[in-house]
This record gives structure tokens, C-alpha cells and sequence, in this order.
């Protein structure tokens, strides 16, 4: 029978949380560009692996996009990233946390964004208007399908990658792709695929994914597309060098 965690622990956990919310500093990184505003306790990784995101969609030909969409953003480090340096002409944002939206509003302020850039309070994507469509989305979810690391990192039996899966679709353009970071410590591409299948998408390609789970973190991507779409030449490029279909 699985140990139950310890109730005291659980309430200093959520205390030094709450502490971490209220009391840590405002802090500013700037990316492409554009001031981003955070504190320590909404970083993911967005500021360090997730600045990875543009120079590989840079690699892959990747055009600007016209509308782009971040999921489980945080405080958008790799939106933000995608807008400074033009491979996208309009932002769309959302997070569960009200913290992170209250960031990415700073942000948005103090870089005169309000044009271009939209954020939503969200669960998942269950909050996000109907009329919103996006050319790509991108995100560095939750890695990890169990409670052995930081909360922010664990998406308990991978519930939250199967209703985005389950979702996403409604609010692709025609052509749009999904691009997420996920990390080979806790899954590869199969993990995902039955999941991404049933939702009537298809993996258009996967770039540094080892067929088994690695014995150290390793970031890897993989894109999707609704199935039947036209692929665009960078994720068509992308699926013949990974020898997947097309």
C-alpha cells in the first residue's frame, strides 16, 4: 500500500509555497528583446531549455507565424522569446496559476504588448474562448507522470497531456502544429502517441528522442498536427529525416 504523505509536511510545503508566491521579488530577463517579468517560483525551466525553442524552429526553416499560442506558460519566457525575435506576429497565453497571469500582464505592460498579446486565466485549455485559433503552439509541459519531483514537473498519470490532447484541436488553423519540449528522463514519443491518435491527431515528427527512457534528463521535441492537414515544409522536412509518416 502506497505511504501516505505525511500531513505536517503538507502543510509546510504549501506555508513555504505560499511564502514563495507573496514574498519572492519581482525579477526581470530579458528575451528577444522584450522585458519578462517573474519571480523565481513560476520558472519551469521557460528561461533556461525553454530559450531553446527558437533557435530550433529557426533550424527547421520555421516562417513566422501569425498567431502563436504558449501552453502551461508560466510566465511565458518562450512565447515572449518567439515574439522578440519575430517568428511570430501575435501572442496568445495561459496558465492555471493566477501568479503566472499576473506575470505575463506585467509583462505585457511594460513592454507595450496589449496590441499583440492576449492571456488567459485558464485549466488547461478549458477557459479559452471559442473564436481563438493559432498557426502554433507551443509548450514545456509537466515532464514527468509521477510525484518524485517538483509539483510543477509531475502531471499525474499524464492526465493533463491527454485532455490538452483532447482539446487542442478545435483551436488549430488549418496547417497549425504542435510543438512541445518533453524530456526523455520521463517519456518519449510513444508515451504520447495513443493519446495524441485518439484525439484525432498524428505526430509529424520527433528530433531528439531516444526510443526508451534515458537514465538523465534529455530535452527532446515532438510536433503534431490535426490528421489530414497539409504539413508545412519545415515539419514535412522535419518528418522525412525522423523517417516518420507525413
Amino acid at each position: 500500500m502506497p505511504k501516505k504523505p505525511d500531513s505536517l509536511s503538507c502543510v509546510r510545503r504549501r506555508f513555504k509555497n505560499w511564502l514563495q508566491r507573496n514574498f519572492q521579488p519581482w525579477r526581470v530577463a530579458t528575451f528577444g528583446g522584450i522585458r519578462v517579468h517573474y519571480k523565481e517560483v513560476l520558472d519551469g525551466g521557460g528561461s533556461s531549455f525553454g530559450q531553446e525553442f527558437a533557435p530550433f524552429l529557426k533550424g527547421r526553416g520555421m516562417p513566422k507565424q501569425a498567431r502563436a499560442f504558449e501552453w502551461c506558460a508560466g510566465p511565458a519566457f518562450i512565447g515572449f522569446s518567439l515574439l522578440g525575435h519575430g517568428q511570430c506576429d501575435t501572442l496568445c497565453l495561459a496558465d492555471i496559476n493566477p501568479a503566472s497571469v499576473a506575470a505575463c500582464r506585467r509583462t505585457i505592460a511594460d513592454n507595450e504588448l496589449g496590441g499583440r498579446v492576449t492571456v488567459y486565466h485558464s485549466d488547461n485549455l478549458s477557459a479559452i474562448p471559442a473564436e481563438e485559433r493559432w498557426d502554433l503552439v507551443v509548450g514545456n509541459p509537466p515532464f514527468f507522470d509521477h510525484g518524485a519531483f517538483h509539483l510543477r514537473a509531475h502531471d499525474t498519470g499524464w492526465a493533463l497531456h491527454r485532455e490538452f490532447f483532447a482539446t487542442i484541436g478545435r483551436f488549430l488553423r488549418p496547417g497549425g502544429v504542435i510543438v512541445l519540449q518533453e524530456n526523455n528522463l520521463g517519456s518519449t514519443a510513444e508515451t504520447f502517441r495513443e493519446m495524441i491518435e485518439a484525439a484525432g491527431l498524428t505526430i509529424v515528427f520527433v528530433d531528439g528522442c531516444e526510443p526508451r527512457l534515458t537514465p538523465d534528463s534529455r530535452i527532446y521535441y515532438i510536433g503534431i498536427m490535426r490528421c489530414g492537414d497539409a504539413v508545412p515544409g519545415w515539419a514535412r522536412a522535419a518528418a522525412a529525416e525522423e523517417k516518420l509518416p507525413a
